[in-house]
């Protein structure tokens, strides 16, 4: 019933565009992303470390399975992830405690809201978190 009263009309586009999503749904859609892909990388680290309980064989074999370029790259990518969620979390607690969105102010058409002053703030965390993941990745790939 639900979907005769609200059809679909964006289709596919709709899945892989966002629709009308704005700027701050996809920080938070970016956020959570990051969020599950630190909890995998959490896991995963646990299974290949408890290999060590095992035994020396197991642990030198986990080691040979993990050590190619691909899981390199699975590195810099939990790096730049962890670097991004961090950032993003000390903005949206900034926010929350209200250090980010002003002082409040009486609510007179025309209303004035603080999406400005936490948009100019998620693109700072954005452009800080590029640069950070830029840097790690020289140190990553380039310096060694």
């Amino acid at each position: 019933m639900a979907s005769r009263a609200h059809p679909n009309r964006l289709g596919i586009k709709g899945w892989v565009a966002g629709g009308r999503w704005g700027f701050a749904r996809y920080m938070y859609t970016l956020h959570r992303l990051t969020g599950l892909g630190l909890l995998a990388y959490f896991v995963m680290h646990i299974f290949v470390t408890s290999t060590r309980a095992i035994g020396p064989e197991s642990w030198e074999q986990a080691m040979e399975i993990v050590s190619g370029p691909l899981f390199a790259f699975g590195e810099y990518l939990v790096f730049a992830a962890f670097v991004f969620h961090a950032l993003n979390g000390i903005r949206l607690g900034a926010i929350e405690l209200g250090f980010a969105v002003g002082v409040p102010i009486e609510p007179v058409y025309p209303y004035e809201t603080s999406v400005g002053r936490t948009q100019r703030l998620a693109k700072a965390v954005l452009m800080i978190a590029f640069v950070v993941a830029v840097w790690g990745g020289l140190d990553f790939f380039i310096w060694k």
